[in-house]
């Protein structure tokens, strides 16, 4: 690899690193602003927080197949720089939200922005070569944890001098990326690999289309849509279960919550690389979903908060599966078609995060309702694990060896 490759890769790193500290930032700030403009009434600012979640996902699951598809017409780069800028004038906005409503608007436009992700996992699609994608989807995994680890802290600590201090800083650190990229950044998709632009293929739906006649990659979209939905039971459940069951406080759940990222970052910083090199994308794929089963089935049951500490160390190793599993997915389509491959499974992920949390946060309530005559705090958790237990069948199936005549058949 070239080292203005290396410097594009390190740019994407950087990119989705800031991506999710900015989102981090806000985190520990925007209930309490909500709960400002509602002048102290907890219980309606609880309402429209939950809508300003519900306005990210959605936004998330309608823009990123039209993002990952103008990827492919246009290229990577204008996409990803775009993204940065419309982010930091987001954060501007919310900074400068005079009311509710404007905050609202903020909560969209961050949705539509934060889809930039499409983009950046098909710049490493255009980047590397097959057999070391996975290593560089682990890159921009390490960079969710790194995010997830730094971001609330340092938000937290920004907050102190201010509730929109955050969004302060947030928008900076966009915005100095955006400018960086553009001096920086070279393009990943020349002009006699991209793809036509169509609508019919941009929309949620229509970017499902992509799934015909591919019966492996409609698996492995299957198996990450499991694994999407899966992953909703930890920011819905994990502090209200954490609470419930141990009786942890704040700085209980933020050490907990550290960890979690800390591990992540360790598995797809130093762990996904050299795994794939030893066993393969497919055994890494399986042995990370096994791993999350595991991991969900040890938080769903942990009696005390050791045993859960433990169910951190597995769930972490959760992340083989999807550094493994974008890896294999991106060999399935064609170089003109990684923007819509990236713009699908956001679609998917949008679809979960809809779903998901109502899911999770439902089945916690009506089993801690039972109040010690069948009580099961850990539901949520258990039923992720079923549905990891069901994403290992579905990618074992789909990517079993086949003789010869069975894999030209499909």
């Amino acid at each position: 690899m070239t080292a203005r490759r290396q410097a594009a890769l390190a740019f994407i790193f950087v990119t989705v690193l800031l991506d999710m500290l900015a989102l981090g930032l806000i985190a520990p700030v925007l209930a309490p602003l909500v709960v400002s403009f509602y002048g102290g009434d907890t219980a309606r600012a609880a309402e429209i927080y939950g809508v300003a979640f519900t306005l990210f996902a959605a936004m998330q699951f309608v823009a990123s197949p039209v993002l990952g598809a103008l990827s492919d017409r246009f290229g990577r780069r204008p996409i990803v720089l775009l993204s940065n800028l419309g982010l930091g004038l987001d954060y501007v906005l919310m900074a400068l939200a005079p009311n509710v409503g404007w905050l609202l608007v903020g909560r969209v436009l961050s949705g539509v922005t934060s889809a930039s992700i499409t983009a950046a996992g098909a710049y490493v699609a255009d980047v590397t070569p097959e057999e070391r994608r996975a290593a560089g989807f682990g890159m921009i995994g390490a960079a969710f944890g790194l995010g997830f680890v730094l971001g609330p802290a340092l938000g937290g600590l920004l907050g102190s001098l201010g509730p929109r201090v955050p969004f302060w800083v947030a928008a900076a650190l966009s915005l100095v990326n955006a400018a960086y990229g553009f001096f920086v950044l070279p393009e990943s998709l020349p002009p006699e690999r991209r793809a036509g632009f169509a609508w019919r293929r941009a929309n949620p739906v229509g970017a499902l289309v992509i799934l015909r006649g591919r019966p492996v990659l409609r698996g492995l979209a299957s198996m990450m849509f499991l694994r999407h939905v899966a992953h909703a039971a930890l920011p819905s459940t994990f502090v209200l279960y954490a609470t419930y069951r141990y009786g942890w406080n704040q700085r209980a759940v933020g050490l907990a919550l550290a960890g979690v990222g800390v591990g992540s970052l360790i598995v797809q910083g130093a762990v996904v690389a050299p795994f794939v090199r030893r066993f393969g994308d497919v055994a890494t794929l399986l042995w990370g979903l096994g791993f999350g089963a595991v991991g969900f089935a040890v938080y769903g049951l942990a009696a005390t908060g050791a045993v859960f500490c433990v169910g951190i160390v597995l769930l972490s190793l959760w992340g083989l599966s999807w550094a493994a599993s974008q890896g294999l997915m991106t060999r399935n389509v064609g170089p003109s078609e990684q923007g819509r491959l990236q713009g699908m499974d956001g679609g998917l992920r949008g679809i979960a995060d809809l779903v998901g949390p109502g899911l999770f946060t439902l089945t916690f309530a009506h089993f801690i309702r039972a109040q010690g005559n069948g009580d099961l705090p850990g539901a949520p958790f258990l039923l992720a694990a079923g549905l990891q237990v069901a994403a290992l069948a579905i990618a074992w199936w789909v990517t079993r060896p086949r003789p010869a005549a069975a894999s030209a058949a499909t």
